[in-house]
C-alpha cells in the first residue's frame, strides 16, 4: 500500500463503521483465513463487522475462530442483502473482480459503501476506493498481516487472528513450498506463531481429517490419471457419477490436482471435475517452474489465478473438454519440453 492509501484507510477507520467482509465464491483457506482474521481485527477496533460468504465452504475450514459468525449468502439471503445495503465499508478479499462472488455480484454493484480490496491475483479491476494489490505475495492472509502492520496495529493480533492468518498462508503456499513463499513470508509466520498460532494443530485440522468416502474418491481420481510424458503433463478426471458414488462433499477434492506434480518429469498438472448442476467442467491447474497456468487458464478456459496455480471452467462435456485440452496442448510442446 502506498502512503495515500494508508492515510485514506486510517481516515475511514477512524470512526465506527458498518463493515461487510466478502471472500470469493467457493472460498478456500486463504479466503476464509483472511476474512475471519480481518473480521476479528475490525471487531476489536470497535467497528460493526460481518463476514458474508457467497456460498458454503469445506468442512475442514469450519473449525477456524469466528466461523460461527459467518453468514452464508445463499442460505440467509435477505439478511445478507440488508447488511450489504446498510454497510458503509465493504472489504473484498482474495479476489479482484466482482464476478467472482456469483449471485452476490449485483447486490455488491448496487452497494453505496466504500470498497477496499485486498488481493494478490493478477489484473485487478477498479471498483474499489482503495486497492491493495500485490501479485508477488504468497497469500491474501500475508497481505492482511501487512495491512494491519501498515496501520501500526499489529498489537491487536491475538491468538485467534494469528491462527486464521497462519491457516491461509499455509494453505495458499502448499505448506510453504511454492515459489511465492518468501523470506518475509516466513518472518510473518514466525510472528504469528509467537502470537499464538499453533502450527502443528492447524496443519492437523486442515490436512489430517479424512473420511472413508473421500479416500475412495481419491482412489478413483488417481486411477483416472492420464500421464502425457511428451508434454510433461498429467491430468485427472472426475465425473458427476463418480462424485455421487463416493458421496462427494465440498472440499473433498482439495489437493487432488497436486498428485500429478509428484511424478518425476511432470511440470503441468490438471484436474477436470464435472458439475452437472452448473453444467460445467471445473478445472484446477498447477505447475512448477516457469510455465504459467494463469496465462493458460485465461487464454483457453475462462479462468486465471497465479503463475503456478489457477482455475478455469469449460461448458463443453467432459469428453469434449478433454479432446479440446489435448488439441491445445500440442501448441505448448516447446514450452513444456524446453
Amino acid at each position: 500500500m502506498n502512503s495515500v492509501d494508508i492515510t485514506t484507510v486510517k481516515s475511514i477507520l477512524s470512526q465506527p463503521q458498518k463493515i461487510v467482509i466478502v471472500p470469493h465464491r467457493n472460498p478456500d483457506g486463504d479466503a476464509m483465513g483472511s476474512c475471519l482474521a480481518l473480521y476479528k481485527f475490525l471487531k476489536s477496533k470497535g467497528h460493526s463487522a460481518q463476514l458474508i460468504a457467497p456460498n458454503d465452504y469445506p468442512k475442514f475450514l469450519k473449525w477456524m475462530p469466528g466461523n460461527e459468525t459467518v453468514i452464508n449468502f445463499e442460505r440467509e439471503n435477505s439478511k445478507a442483502k440488508e447488511l450489504i445495503e446498510q454497510a458503509t465499508v465493504i472489504f473484498t478479499l482474495d479476489f479482484n473482480h466482482l464476478s467472482r462472488v456469483g449471485q452476490m455480484e449485483t447486490v455488491l454493484q448496487e452497494a453505496t459503501a466504500d470498497f477496499i480490496m485486498i488481493d494478490h491475483h493478477q489484473q485487478p479491476s477498479d471498483y474499489a476506493k482503495v486497492t491493495y494489490s500485490d501479485v508477488g505475495m504468497s497469500s491474501t492472509c500475508e497481505m492482511v498481516y501487512n495491512f494491519i502492520d501498515f496501520l501500526g496495529e499489529t498489537n491487536f493480533i491475538d491468538a485467534d487472528i494469528a491462527t486464521n492468518l497462519y491457516t491461509g498462508i499455509m494453505t495458499d503456499t502448499g505448506s510453504f513450498k511454492y515459489r511465492s513463499t518468501s523470506s518475509k513470508t516466513h518472518r510473518v509466520v514466525a510472528e504469528l506463531i509467537d502470537k499464538g498460532a499453533d502450527n502443528m494443530e492447524i496443519h492437523s485440522k486442515v490436512f489430517d481429517t479424512n473420511s472413508p468416502s473421500r479416500l475412495h474418491l481419491l482412489g478413483a481420481a488417481l486411477s483416472n490419471m492420464v500421464i502425457l510424458p511428451e508434454y510433461s503433463t498429467a491430468y485427472i478426471t472426475l465425473t458427476q457419477d463418480e462424485l455421487d458414488k463416493y458421496e462427494f462433499k465440498k472440499g473433498d477434492t482439495e489437493g487432488f490436482v497436486n498428485y500429478g506434480l509428484t511424478l518425476e518429469g511432470i511440470i503441468f498438472a490438471l484436474i477436470f471435475i464435472e458439475n452437472r448442476e452448473e453444467g460445467i467442467i471445473k478445472i484446477s491447474l498447477r505447475s512448477v517452474g516457469d510455465f504459467s497456468v494463469n496465462e493458460f487458464a485465461r487464454e483457453h478456459f475462462n479462468g486465471g489465478g497465479h503463475n503456478n496455480a489457477a482455475g478455469g471452467r469449460s461448458e463443453m462435456s467432459m469428453e469434449e473438454t478433454i479432446f479440446h485440452f489435448n488439441e491445445i496442448l500440442k501448441k505448448y510442446k516447446s514450452k513444456l519440453n524446453p
